[in-house]
């Protein structure tokens, strides 16, 4: 058994976020599958950042920006990018009043859950929400280059 199998094999253990909705290591492949299609990323590659990922997260659904490598963070910019994670900043008062802001990284993991459950998201990447342009007719676009 190869480690992508032992921690499926495990897929009801190993979840992140610790709020009313989690995600396994297999929704977040197939998320990652679906949002980094146009990267033409070989599987093993897809099966590493989601095992990345979901070592970051643990348990939890954000993680703490002073605790990532460089690597890691330009992980998060790519997930960011492609809408996986997102952050927030908190202040936080420190001694003589002085203000330490903390960034985090946070799991959106409603688009991946959406990514890895909705089969009308197309392996482009494209949000459903593209397909309002394949409703209007040809008609409209030649109208539209023609008066351009």
């Amino acid at each position: 058994m190869n480690a992508m199998e032992s921690v499926l094999f495990v897929d009801s253990v190993i979840q992140a976020g610790t709020g009313m909705a989690s995600v396994n290591i297999k929704e977040v492949t197939i998320a990652l599958e679906k949002a980094l299609a146009s990267k033409n990323l070989p599987h093993q590659e897809i099966e590493r950042l989601a095992m990345r990922m979901m070592d970051l997260f643990g348990f939890e659904d954000q993680v703490v920006d002073n605790r990532l490598t460089p690597e890691d963070r330009d992980l998060f910019y790519m997930l960011e990018e492609n809408g996986l994670v997102t952050t927030i900043e908190d202040d936080v008062q420190v001694q003589k009043g002085k203000t330490w802001r903390i960034y985090y990284w946070v799991l959106k993991k409603d688009q991946i859950l959406r990514l890895a459950h909705d089969s009308g998201v197309k392996d482009s990447g494209a949000l459903p929400e593209a397909d309002i342009y394949k409703t209007i007719s040809d008609d409209v676009w030649k109208h539209h280059d023609e008066g351009a």
